[in-house]
């Protein structure tokens, strides 16, 4: 479900989902827009002739009053499937996210999703460019999105990367299961020059928090 907390501590439900068109199992945080309008994803649910019967995930927008509307339906082919992370939105009210599977090569997509609603794949996936992204996007200047895939990369510990505006990506760190981590699944944060991160696993067994320096 999509809730409400007041300051007090008390819950309003917004929109219970079905696991039918509406979509299931909804994944990563919300984001708002200036109207109060809620968006996010979910991971499972919308069309359900697809994948397995169990819908591949959906984009959805709830507004104030609790009114659920579906964006986006994926189909688990090229356009991505399984999103598992929160969306983000630009100023243009353009909203960008990532599909753990499906795209071009089944190993997950960066997706561009404008205000009518119509998706842009930027970016499939597969082996040294990392797979399974699962974290939140960032939005960077000049059109550039920076990102983490949970797997892939030249060993299979996940990588840091960066993404162009003509879609060309370029993997800023490979993460080697060593004091650097292994399996990045949260998103990024850019602070002073700087990228910071975490990773599930590696450091010393238990994961890391990571700083990369961009310049």
């Amino acid at each position: 479900m999509v809730f409400e907390l007041a300051p007090g501590g008390q819950e309003t439900v917004l929109h219970t989902f079905t696991g039918g068109a509406d979509g299931a199992i909804p994944q990563g945080g919300l984001v708002r827009d200036s109207e109060g309008n809620l968006y996010g994803v979910t991971s499972e649910g919308g069309d359900l002739s697809a994948c397995d019967g169990l819908g591949c995930g959906v984009v959805f927008r709830v507004d104030p009053a609790g009114n659920q509307s579906v964006l986006y339906t994926f189909s688990g082919g090229s356009d991505g499937s399984t999103p598992a992370a929160g969306l983000i939105r630009d100023a243009e009210g353009n909203l960008y996210g990532t599909t753990a599977l499906g795209g071009a090569y089944g190993s997950g997509a960066v997706f561009h999703l404008n205000p009518t609603g119509q998706e842009t794949v930027l970016y499939s996936f597969q082996g040294a460019a990392g797979s399974y992204p699962s974290g939140s996007l960032l939005l960077g200047p000049s059109g550039m999105i920076w990102g983490t895939a949970r797997f892939g990369g030249s060993r299979g510990y996940g990588t840091l990367f960066v993404l162009g505006p003509g879609g060309n990506e370029k993997v800023l760190h490979d993460f080697i299961n060593g004091s650097d981590g292994d399996g990045p699944q949260a998103g990024l944060l850019a602070f002073g020059g700087a990228l910071y991160g975490t990773t599930f696993y590696g450091g010393s067994g238990h994961g890391t928090v990571f700083k990369l320096a961009l310049h």
